[in-house]
């Protein structure tokens, strides 16, 4: 099979979901999995901690323009991660006590500066 060539969006994508990953890693979380992918959804990263299983959603721009990373995990979104985290429950068995939802927005600078990273913590529940 031929090497896929990944767009420039792909490409920053992959980026900014390394960098979470190394964040969260310096933070003491383990790496359960990345880029967990079913027909129904997606989780970028799924980590651990204590007890503690935390699906992470990691948003990327370049720039500030058209608003932070942040603000592109709309309701529809938060909807296919929750399905998706239902279905990796089901079938990964994650040994947790506690289940969380964290965003990461990762924005690239459009000069040489390095990226800005935000880990906003428990950012949505299942139940709403």
């Amino acid at each position: 099979m031929a090497d896929r060539v990944l767009t420039k969006k792909q490409a920053l994508g992959m980026r900014a979901e390394q960098l979470a990953a190394s964040y969260l890693e310096r933070r003491g979380y383990e790496i359960l999995a990345r880029n967990w992918r079913r027909p129904e959804g997606e989780i970028d990263l799924v980590v651990s901690a204590e007890g503690l299983c935390v699906f992470v959603e990691v948003r990327s721009r370049t720039g500030t323009e058209r608003g932070h990373a942040l603000e592109t995990v709309d309701a529809r979104k938060r909807s296919r991660v929750l399905r998706a985290a239902r279905m990796y429950i089901d079938e990964e068995r994650p040994q947790a006590a506690v289940f969380r939802f964290d965003v990461v927005g990762v924005t690239f600078a459009l000069d040489e500066s390095p990226p800005e990273l935000v880990h906003v913590e428990d950012a949505f529940r299942a139940g709403g």
